[in-house]
């Protein structure tokens, strides 16, 4: 399955965003992206044991830090990529002295926002 963070309605608490960037393998992680890729390279990369690596993965999507997407291949054989969902992370506290996040995220192009509505449609169809 792929999620979308950076299209995601709902925003992560606090909480889990901090819990995420507490992790050292996560932040590990969030490190070597600097460019899309897969768990198996980001694991020869992280030098994290790759059952350990997807766990750490899901926490990073689930908290909308990271980006999945899928590489179309031509064997039939697609892979998720993983790339970094956010430029800056700020915590605050609101009125109510709770801790709350603002999530910065990249710019997206022309065709990224029309492959999102195009994904929100297909949903709604």
């Amino acid at each position: 399955m792929v999620r979308d963070s950076i299209g995601s309605e709902s925003l992560p608490s606090a909480e889990d965003i901090c819990s995420a960037l507490d992790d050292p393998d996560c932040r590990e992680i969030i490190r070597n992206l600097d460019e899309p890729m897969t768990a198996s390279e980001l694991s020869s990369h992280c030098d994290i044991p790759q059952s350990t690596l997807y766990r750490k993965l899901e926490l990073l999507t689930e908290s909308t830090l990271l980006e999945e997407s899928t590489e179309i291949r031509r064997d039939g054989h697609h892979a998720s990529k993983y790339s970094v969902a956010f430029e800056e992370i700020t915590l605050f506290l609101d009125e109510d002295l709770s801790l709350g996040v603002k999530i910065e995220r990249p710019s997206r192009s022309v065709d990224e926002r029309l492959a999102e509505m195009w994904s929100e449609v297909r949903k709604e169809t």
